[in-house]
């Protein structure tokens, strides 16, 4: 009877390791940019854990929301906003952070603006990406509004750049954007602008994984994610993402958004 037990064990065990995961990636970039950025890491995830991992691309954030909404993805890379609906719609659970930064929006005006506070926005147009950008958009309505109690009306111009370039010329009287692509800014735009507020802090982009995967596929996975990160010779391989530190995320991290009232904000596809 053991030895059938122990037999049963095996075969479940190399079922788990032949199936093919899929993982999917919120898309930052073309399809391209992520495949050269992706392929290389899940590579070596594979190799590490003997797990067979098929990246997934898609070509927007609608359609990347409306896959994990259905459950599509086995693994994926998300935005911290994203666990949280991915959560709550398919059970969802974070596997890694980068415990290296946070992410937090930050509000920018024009520096001959002569606005130095919030209250100087009072009914004003404020730049934003898109409604469900997390830090330039969603995170910070929700601050303007929930602590502040400030009425605004955001114009949504699709990136971040625009934003930027909406509050130099003077066309919004302020814009809502992160302090990494704010720098990535040439510095001549940059010196047009000032941060006249910073939004709370949270834990930056996790990758979850679907409650089907098996708890000891995700145990392998998750350690070789940290193993790679722990080695001179792979951690490289987190650049483009870019993730610094990996770590363990938890989902308590993330769920904190929805106290903060992140749901009123966010705007269903």
């Amino acid at each position: 009877m053991k030895y059938v037990v122990a037999m049963l064990c095996l075969l479940q065990s190399s079922w788990l390791f032949s199936q093919e995961y899929t993982f999917g990636v919120v898309p930052q970039y073309e399809s391209q940019k992520l495949n050269a950025i992706w392929q290389p890491l899940l590579k070596q995830v594979s190799e590490q854990t003997g797990v067979k991992i098929e990246l997934i691309t898609v070509k927007s954030i609608p359609v990347f929301e409306q896959a994990f909404a259905n459950g599509e993805y086995d693994f994926a890379y998300m935005n911290p906003w994203h666990s949280v609906v991915a959560h709550e719609k398919q059970g969802y659970l974070p596997l890694i952070k980068d415990a290296g930064r946070s992410l937090q929006g930050v509000l920018v005006v024009n520096k001959k603006s002569g606005i130095d506070n919030l209250s100087q926005l009072e009914g004003a147009e404020i730049a934003f990406p898109a409604p469900n950008a997390l830090g330039a958009s969603l995170l910070m309505r929700a601050d303007l509004a929930l602590l502040y109690g400030l009425k605004i009306k955001p114009v949504y111009v699709q990136t971040h750049s625009s934003v930027y370039l909406n509050v130099a010329l003077n066309s919004t009287k302020a814009g809502g954007g992160v302090l990494g692509t704010l720098k990535q800014q040439p510095k001549n735009l940059q010196q047009k602008l000032k941060v006249i507020y910073k939004t709370r802090e949270i834990s930056r982009h996790p990758i979850v994984a679907h409650p089907r995967v098996a708890s000891e596929i995700q145990l392998k996975v998750q350690r070789a994610f940290l193993n790679i990160g722990e080695s001179d010779e792979h951690k490289h391989l987190f650049a483009g993402i870019p993730i610094i530190e990996p770590s363990i995320a938890t989902l308590a991290e993330y769920q904190q958004l929805t106290e903060w009232g992140l749901s009123a904000f966010y705007v269903e596809n």
